[in-house]
């Protein structure tokens, strides 16, 4: 009779506690736990079933039935307790997965043009405005035009001050196209300016936009690759005043009235007379810093009138026609209407930086 005593109060007892632990189960996943804890393999009403053992013969069956009568009242009990957290937990789900229209929409991060492209464009409609056409050419060009018909023959010193990037064939030679002329990412955009002129007739007002390459060492005013545009004007009665007028102009179209700028004498191969434009640092204010490397000024294009031998390449009579050509760099057009001190910031792709634009 005392295993019998013995079970029953344990019955009692862990119908009691059982009861409460289901009625408190907060989630579904506590309650699965529980259940493991009671009704498992190792749950404590399958150890109290085999300690049946320890009860006399003549009253295990009573006892029996009370145990099972006891997993009858848990299972019952589990399955009530699962439903009602099955139901708040779907209910919690659909309120946090509700949407309230009276609230102002989400504004999605919508991307936007690079400030390079931006300025390309910028420039182009300046002088698309003014009656220009916009044209491209190749980025791995010939040395014929990128340097020969550009009045720099083999064994010009003017060579030498762009540091070419040659492309190679797999034998380490350099590639050629035709007639053995070396190949090279292009320097500048100027080869496109001779393929134009072969192939049309004057007038000629062009622009032509595109990315060039020189071995230049990254610094905060340099890049190795670099985008650039270039305009050509082919004409009857075109002078250097010309030339000024529209460079003033395209200035002040970009940096406003307050910028001053500067001429100076200048060398380049294919034009005669030549000049660099400067524009004043913004940065400073023209008192020096290490941007302008203490000059107050920038650099922002090269310009001059067409040399007459570039003329003889493409056929043209620089007796009856006269032109000018010019180049700017976008990164640094970029800088100095920005206030940007270090143009490789332009490159590193800093969402963080590209977004003020």
């Amino acid at each position: 009779m005392d295993g019998v005593k013995m079970v029953t109060e344990t019955i009692d007892e862990l119908r009691s506690t059982g009861l409460a632990q289901i009625t408190e189960a907060g989630s579904s996943t506590e309650l699965e736990q529980l259940r493991v804890a009671i009704l498992g393999k190792k749950g404590s009403l399958t150890v109290m079933l085999r300690a049946l053992g320890s009860v006399s013969a003549d009253q295990r069956a009573a006892v029996g039935r009370a145990v099972n009568s006891l997993r009858d009242e848990l299972e019952a009990a589990f399955s009530k307790r699962r439903a009602e957290l099955s139901d708040a937990e779907l209910n919690a789900q659909i309120a946090a997965g509700q949407i309230d229209i009276s609230l102002p929409g989400r504004q999605p991060l919508i991307g936007s043009q690079h400030l390079i492209n931006q300025i390309s464009e910028e420039i182009c409609d300046v002088f698309l405005g003014l009656g220009y056409q916009i044209v491209g050419g190749p980025e791995v060009e010939t040395d014929y035009y990128n340097f020969t018909a550009l009045n720099t023959p083999p064994d010009h010193p003017a060579r030498g001050m762009q540091d070419t990037l040659f492309i190679r064939d797999r034998s380490g030679d350099r590639a050629a196209i035709s007639n053995e002329s070396d190949v090279m990412l292009r320097s500048q955009t100027s080869g496109v300016q001779v393929r134009v002129m072969e192939q049309q007739r004057p007038p000629i007002y062009i622009l032509a936009p595109g990315r060039v390459y020189r071995r230049d060492a990254p610094d905060p005013s340099h890049t190795p690759q670099f985008s650039q545009i270039e305009g050509l004007v082919v004409d009857k009665g075109i002078t250097f005043g010309d030339l000024k007028g529209t460079l003033d102009y395209l200035c002040k179209r970009i940096f406003g009235p307050e910028r001053k700028t500067r001429f100076r004498t200048h060398f380049f191969p294919f034009t005669e007379p030549s000049a660099e434009v400067d524009v004043s640092c913004e940065i400073c204010g023209g008192s020096g810093c290490r941007f302008c490397k203490g000059s107050g000024w920038l650099e922002i294009l090269g310009c001059g009138m067409v040399d007459p031998n570039v003329f003889g390449f493409v056929d043209i009579d620089p007796e009856v026609y006269s032109g000018f050509a010019f180049g700017i760099g976008l990164e640094r057009t970029a800088c100095l209407k920005y206030n940007v001190s270090d143009l490789r910031m332009l490159l590193e792709g800093d969402v963080r930086f590209l977004r003020q634009f």
